[in-house]
């Protein structure tokens, strides 16, 4: 719990700007790949990162697997009760079902290729 927060505190404070959530280890559940317990935790980690300045809306919860490979590359015949998620920003809406489909649906950021290269020194 503490490291899910100061990650996401740490991705805003350097300038994050998307973000995916792998719900992990949901063959590890009580009873495997338990719907209840994934919305439990996408609810309480939305309300967490809404209250960093993320909204919860542009964000990806994705229940998986990483032991079991479940909702990687392909969706899990073990989470049938996962319709997908649904990424809402002004930039284009975009939805999936798995984590590869949310890395994916990242969009690169602009660069000010236009403006001046800026270096800092530390010591000279």
């Amino acid at each position: 719990e503490g490291q899910t927060r100061e990650h996401v505190l740490l991705a805003y404070t350097l300038g994050v700007k998307q973000l995916i959530i792998g719900v992990n280890k949901m063959d590890s559940t009580k009873p495997p790949y338990c719907e209840k317990r994934f919305r439990e935790i996408e609810k309480e980690v939305a309300t967490y990162i809404k209250k960093i300045g993320f909204n919860p809306k542009a964000v990806a919860f994705v229940p998986i697997s990483g032991w079991c490979g479940d909702n990687m590359l392909e969706a899990s015949e073990k989470t049938k009760w996962f319709n997908g998620w649904n990424v809402e920003r002004k930039e284009g809406n975009a939805s999936g079902k798995t984590l590869f489909d949310a890395l994916d649906a990242i969009l690169p950021p602009t660069r000010p290729t236009e403006k001046p290269l800026r270096l800092p020194l530390q010591d000279v």
